[in-house]
C-alpha cells in the first residue's frame, strides 16, 4: 500500500510540473490576448482617412497601414493558437497520468479493486480513492479550462468584424480568470495527497 501510494505521489509531482507549464502558457496567451486586443480596437481608427491629417496626402497610406497591422494581427492569431496548442498537449497528458492510474490500481488487469481497499488508510497517507479521484479531478478541471480557452480564442477573429471593447474586456477577463480551475481545491487535492510531507 504504501509503495503504491508513492507511485501515485509521483505521479502527481509530474501533474505539478505541467502546472507550472500551465501557468507560463496562460501568461503567454494573456499577452498575445492583450496584443491583438489592442489592434482590433485600433482597426476602425486606422480606417477612417480623417485620423491621418497630412498623411492623407501619401499614395496608398491608409492600405499600407491597415495591411501591416493585419499581418501583425495575424502572426498574434497565430501564436495564440501554438499556445492553444501547448495547453492541449498537457491535457492529453494529464488524461494519460489518469488513465495510468487507474491501471496501477488495478495492478494492469482489468478487475477493479474492492472499494474497501481504495478507501483504507495507513496514518495520514491518502488513500488510493483520494489519489484516482485526485489525477481525475485534476484532469477534468483543465480539459475544461481548455476548451474555454479555445472557445474564447476562436471568438476573437469575429470580433474584428464589429469591435466592441466591453466584450473584448469580457473575453480577456475569462482568460484572466480561468474558472475551471479553483486555486484552492487544486491546492487541496495536493494537501491530501502530499499530507505526510506538510506534517
Amino acid at each position: 500500500m504504501e509503495t503504491m501510494i508513492k507511485k501515485y505521489q509521483q505521479k502527481f509531482k509530474k501533474v505539478k510540473e505541467h502546472t507550472q507549464t500551465w501557468d507560463e502558457l496562460q501568461s503567454l496567451l494573456l499577452s498575445h490576448f492583450r496584443n491583438a486586443s489592442s489592434i482590433i480596437q485600433r482597426l476602425q481608427l486606422i480606417q477612417d482617412s480623417k485620423k491621418y491629417g497630412s498623411l492623407k496626402s501619401v499614395d496608398g497610406i491608409e492600405a499600407a497601414v491597415l495591411a501591416k497591422q493585419m499581418d501583425s494581427l495575424q502572426n498574434i492569431l497565430f501564436s495564440m493558437d501554438k499556445t492553444l496548442e501547448e495547453f492541449r498537449f498537457i491535457v492529453i497528458s494529464l488524461e494519460k497520468i489518469a488513465h495510468d492510474g487507474r491501471q496501477l490500481v488495478r495492478g494492469g488487469g482489468s478487475v477493479q479493486p474492492k472499494i474497501g481497499k481504495l478507501q483504507q488508510r495507513i496514518g495520514i497517507k491518502p488513500s488510493l480513492s483520494d489519489c484516482l479521484e485526485g489525477l481525475v479531478q485534476l484532469h477534468d478541471m483543465h480539459q475544461s479550462e481548455y476548451l474555454l480557452k479555445s472557445s474564447v480564442v476562436s471568438a476573437l477573429p469575429t470580433i474584428t468584424l464589429g469591435p466592441s471593447e466591453s466584450d473584448l474586456e469580457a473575453l480577456q477577463q475569462l482568460l484572466v480568470d480561468q474558472p475551471n480551475i479553483p486555486k484552492d481545491e487544486v491546492q487541496f487535492i495536493y494537501d491530501v495527497i502530499f499530507a505526510e510531507d506538510i506534517c
